[in-house]
């Protein structure tokens, strides 16, 4: 048996009966409220303020916001409304959550964040400023609200120290962190695949928190692959296009053969690498491309990432990322303010899953991950 064949069944063993479920294999589809096909029951949907019934208890982890006084966000005021969406961390968001049957949301800065600040002092000085006043906001609604950490990736080892302090003293349940940072000039892209942030990785394996990584927009230098085409550089397609080139390479540099622990989060159902990663594996067998990694690059998708259904709300998709890494590696969010929070609910508490798979995506396996 080659690689890529091994590769193959074992993704289709590891789904497991749930995934099955989910293509309606097994014994029809699931509703909503139903009994699962293999005799899980699914919790009543609650009614929220709206009069909708929607399914309560989602832990949506890709949710956003930006400081009042305005900070290097993108996109941050297409509309006063919008505007006013992202840097609420008070009533309008819990109301927000309320309709959408979001229980939890971990909130994170939105980007391109602090990996845009060129100068590493300023950055690690923000990020300490950005993390406590989001501390703060926590605080008053502890039962509704966390947190992942901005971290100044500029300075590994200060992004080290600041992950430990909010780990530790703020109580936050990891970190996001905006794609590749750049350092001292603007055309810069720093990846963390490189060597100077493998003590960074081992403390974030010892901390035993996950990493989000997060899109942000391309760089200058890659415009020309863009040119005459602006739309097509940011969230429709370049977003994942920049994330998923930097999930590949902490996959091919070793980086999980160093730190087998290590937990990434993906949002927007993969960022595509689902889809594409069994050829991926057969393109490095058949041309015997040479890689820093000891196995197969689905392997690490499959064992130390997680995706979340953050702006992807698409059930062939969602089935597609289920088949490949199983129910048990997926996580509900909506990309809030981005998305529409109730569109993603809307979607999420229909869709013809199985009700077990449901609630794991739902906040079962949120819960497990961040021991909530």
């Amino acid at each position: 048996m080659d690689r890529t064949s091994k590769i193959t069944r074992r993704g289709f063993v590891q789904s497991g009966a749930g995934a099955l479920a989910t293509t309606g294999i097994f014994a029809g589809i699931a509703e909503a409220g139903s009994i699962s096909t293999f005799g899980t029951t699914q919790e009543t949907a609650k009614p929220h303020s709206t009069g909708v019934s929607r399914m309560s208890g989602k832990i949506a982890l890709e949710e956003h916001f930006a400081l009042p006084e305005g900070d290097n966000a993108y996109h941050i005021a297409p509309t006063p409304d919008f505007r006013l969406q992202m840097v609420d961390l008070g009533e309008r968001r819990l109301a927000d959550m309320d309709r959408g049957g979001v229980e939890i949301c971990i909130l994170s800065h939105t980007a391109p964040g602090l990996q845009a600040i060129l100068d590493t002092s300023a950055a690690i000085a923000a990020a300490r400023r950005w993390n406590d006043y989001l501390a703060e906001k926590i605080a008053k609604y502890p039962k509704r609200l966390r947190g992942f950490a901005a971290l100044p990736m500029q300075d590994p080892q200060a992004a080290a120290q600041e992950l430990t302090r909010c780990v530790k003293e703020l109580g936050f349940c990891g970190a996001l962190v905006n794609g590749f940072s750049q350092v001292g000039v603007a055309d810069s892209a720093v990846f963390y695949d490189l060597p100077q942030y493998r003590p960074f990785w081992a403390v974030v394996e010892q901390l035993g928190v996950p990493f989000y990584l997060h899109p942000r927009p391309p760089l200058p230098s890659r415009a020309q692959v863009y040119e005459g085409h602006p739309w097509i550089t940011g969230s429709s397609w370049g977003f994942a296009v920049e994330t998923s080139i930097h999930a590949l390479r902490l996959m091919g540099s070793g980086l999980f053969d160093e730190y087998p622990k290590l937990q990434i989060i993906l949002g927007h159902l993969g960022e595509g690498l689902t889809f594409g990663i069994w050829r991926v594996d057969n393109r490095i067998v058949r041309l015997k491309e040479k890689t820093n990694a000891k196995r197969s690059m689905a392997e690490y998708l499959r064992e130390n990432f997680y995706i979340t259904t953050s702006g992807q709300f698409r059930t062939p998709s969602l089935t597609e990322v289920i088949l490949e890494v199983g129910a048990d590696r997926v996580m509900y969010s909506v990309d809030y303010p981005y998305e529409d929070i109730e569109a993603g609910a809307a979607w999420f508490d229909q869709a013809p899953l199985a009700e077990l798979d449901r609630i794991k995506i739902a906040y079962g396996n949120a819960r497990k991950l961040f021991r909530l």
